[in-house]
């Protein structure tokens, strides 16, 4: 076999269902013998009902369930379902991520051509078409991690000295072999896991990506960049906002600082802890003045892509949840991103006539003004990366 999909899901249904519809549709065009496993960490949204009736064994038997009694984190519950993986590689795969029809076609061919890869990453995108720097890093040295905790990265991004950490030097148009990759998307060999292992489990969420490229690397095995596009709605399944985000994230950079680096003097290792510690709290104090500040939503205008047979569909829903609609027509047009002065909010796409590959091209080349929303009109739902409509 050579794939096998793992995606942890902890009460995100509506997502994990659309993450796996684009996996089916990429595994189809790539004609890969593949499997996936679900590890729900214990959701109280009935995330087992809904994967029970929405993939049935008898018509989905390449997909299967793990159900946790409890939240067991995201490292142990990608772990429960490695141990128990067929494929010659792993796709650990966040599920607030789309992946297009092309993507393991793209990836498996590369993989042809290389030689004791450990993982490969790809060049995720927001929902409003932007590429996230995250897709690939530098490794956070001491001085690397002091650029981007100063704000020197983001001061001088392209810079080999200051702007390592994004590595913003790099053309991501290019293939190219990097050092970290994101654990929203990495896709690793099963021989470099057996080797080198699989995700530290002391990581609970967040840092566990970091921390296996570098064992990776440490091994002998070669990390690489390819520039397919996926999205990735980056938080949907974390909730960014939340004060625990905050003490999860930096108690991880600061649990990865320690294993790899504590061996370094205290003159270089206590700055980054302190400004670690700083950091989280900068966070913590960030989201508390948004919480307190009185929040204007836009109402939501959506232009639609796809058929007008569908557009009925989509109509009554939108009716349904007082969302303007306009429809654009059966192709992905740049025109719908902006049309006669009016702006649109989102762009609804229709799954049904309208491929992921052709909305991530297309949102790549827009303004970056609206985000995508996905139609599904055989269950009348919308997606957008906020909220679920149906």
């Amino acid at each position: 076999m050579q794939l096998t999909v793992i995606i942890v899901n902890y009460n995100v249904k509506h997502y994990v269902e659309q993450c796996l519809r684009a996996v089916v549709r990429a595994a189809e065009r790539a004609e890969v013998e593949w499997e996936a496993y679900v590890v729900d960490n214990a959701s109280q949204d009935g995330s087992k009902e809904h994967f029970e009736k929405t993939f049935p064994q008898a018509d989905f038997p390449m997909i299967h369930c793990i159900y946790n009694a409890r939240n067991v984190g995201f490292s142990r519950a990608n772990n429960q379902a490695v141990k128990q993986a067929k494929g010659d590689y792993v796709l650990f795969l966040n599920p607030d991520t789309v992946v297009a029809e092309s993507v393991f076609l793209d990836l498996f061919g590369f993989l042809k051509k290389q030689e004791r890869v450990g993982a490969v990453g790809v060049k995720m995108l927001n929902d409003c078409g932007v590429f996230a720097q995250e897709s690939r890093r530098a490794m956070p040295t001491p001085w690397v991690s002091f650029c981007k905790m100063s704000g020197l990265t983001a001061l001088f991004p392209k810079s080999k000295t200051f702007g390592k950490y994004y590595v913003g030097y790099l053309d991501k148009e290019q293939p190219c072999e990097v050092e970290i990759l994101s654990g929203a998307f990495m896709l690793a060999s099963c021989a470099a896991l057996a080797e080198c292992g699989s995700f530290d489990e002391d990581f609970f969420m967040y840092g566990e990506d970091i921390d296996l490229s570098y064992r990776f690397i440490k091994h002998g095995y070669k990390n690489f960049y390819l520039p397919t596009p996926i999205l990735h709605y980056k938080g949907e399944s974390t909730h960014k906002s939340s004060y625990r985000y905050a003490h999860v994230f930096y108690e991880a950079m600061l649990i990865f600082f320690r294993k790899h680096y504590g061996h370094l003097s205290w003159f270089f290792t206590f700055p980054i802890k302190c400004a670690i510690v700083f950091k989280a709290l900068l966070t913590i104090l960030q989201q508390q003045v948004r919480s307190i500040q009185p929040s204007a939503e836009d109402k939501l205008s959506f232009a639609y892509v796809g058929s007008r047979e569908n557009y009925s569909v989509a109509q009554e829903l939108a009716g349904k949840w007082q969302i303007s609609l306009t429809y654009m027509g059966a192709a992905f047009p740049e025109a719908a991103l902006v049309e006669g002065g009016v702006r649109f909010t989102h762009i609804l796409i229709d799954t049904s006539v309208v491929s992921y590959e052709a909305a991530f091209r297309g949102f790549e080349k827009s303004d970056h003004r609206q985000s995508m929303a996905f139609f599904y009109p055989r269950e009348a739902k919308i997606v957008t990366g906020t909220a679920i409509y149906q």
